[in-house]
C-alpha cells in the first residue's frame, strides 16, 4: 500500500521496531477506536481513529477510508508510530498547507498518544472557512474521534512467581494490595504459588518487601517481562 497525496515526514524516513521501545517504562495509546463528527458553516469533518502497528497498516486503513468515503472532498490523517523515537506522518491532502494533517497531530501529542491513527474526512459545505476555521474544525474533530475512543496507558512489567506456605497467604495478599500490585493468579498445591503483575521499576521494590513480610520463606521467580494495562477494571498482558 502507498500513500497518496502530500505527506509531511517528522523523524526516521522509515519507521522500524526497535529494542529501545521495550525501556520505556509506559506510555498512552488507544486500546478501541472511536468515530467523532463535527459540522461548521455546512462543511461534514468525520474523524475516526485507529490503533495500529506498522506504517503498511495505516496505509491499509486510509486506503479502505477513501474507499469508504469515495464521494469526500478531503481525507486528512496523521499517525504517531512507536517509540524511542517516534515516527510521525500528517498529510492536509489538497486542504491549504499546516491547516488539517498538523492540527489533527498535534491533538494527538497533547494527549501524548502513539500507535495511533486518526482520519478526518471532510464533505465540503460551500463555504471556505480559511485557515484558521479549517485548523480549528480539524482539531475539534480530532477530539471528538478521540473522546469516543478508549485511551489505555501500557507499563512495562515484570510476571513475578512466588511460592510460600500456606500460613503466608494472608500477608502476601495484604501486602499485593497495600501495594496495588494484581494477582493474575494463584495455584494451591502443596504451596501457594502466585503470580503477579509489576511495574519493571518496582521489581526489586516488591521482592524485598515479599522476604521481609514473610520473614525469608518465599521463593521468587521472574517469569516473563511484557507491557500490561488496567481496561475496564481488568489487567490485560499483551
Amino acid at each position: 500500500m502507498q500513500f497518496h497525496g502530500q505527506m509531511y515526514i517528522i523523524g526516521d524516513s522509515k519507521y522500524e521496531k526497535n529494542e529501545k521501545e521495550q525501556q520505556v517504562e509506559s506510555y498512552q495509546t488507544v486500546y478501541r477506536g472511536g468515530m467523532g463528527e463535527i459540522i461548521e458553516k455546512k462543511s461534514r469533518f468525520i474523524a475516526e481513529v485507529y490503533p495500529i502497528e506498522s506504517e503498511e497498516q495505516a496505509a491499509q486503513i486510509l486506503e479502505e477510508t477513501r474507499k469508504k468515503y469515495w464521494d469526500a472532498r478531503h481525507h486528512c490523517w496523521a499517525y504517531v508510530l512507536g517509540r524511542n523515537p517516534a515516527a510521525e506522518r500528517m498529510s492536509d491532502d489538497g486542504e491549504p498547507a499546516g491547516t488539517a494533517g498538523k492540527p489533527i497531530l498535534e491533538v494527538i501529542r497533547g494527549r501524548k498518544l502513539t500507535d495511533v491513527l486518526v482520519i478526518v474526512t471532510r464533505y465540503f459545505g460551500g463555504t471556505l472557512l480559511g485557515t484558521g476555521g479549517l485548523v480549528r474544525a480539524y482539531s475539534a474533530a480530532t477530539k471528538e474521534g478521540l473522546a469516543n475512543s478508549t485511551i489505555i496507558t501500557k507499563y512495562w512489567g515484570t510476571k513475578l512467581l512466588v511460592n510460600t506456605d500456606y500460613n503466608d497467604i494472608g500477608k502476601l495478599q495484604y501486602l499485593f494490595g497495600q501495594r496495588e500490585i494484581p494477582i493474575m493468579d494463584a495455584q494451591y498445591t502443596e504451596k501457594v504459588s502466585f503470580v503477579v503483575l509489576i511495574p519493571v521499576s518496582r521489581v526489586e521494590e516488591i521482592k524485598k518487601a515479599v522476604t521481609e513480610a514473610v520473614s525469608g520463606r518465599a521463593d521468587m521467580e521472574e517469569v516473563e517481562q511484557l507491557f500490561y494495562a488496567l481496561i475496564d477494571g481488568e489487567y490485560i498482558c499483551f
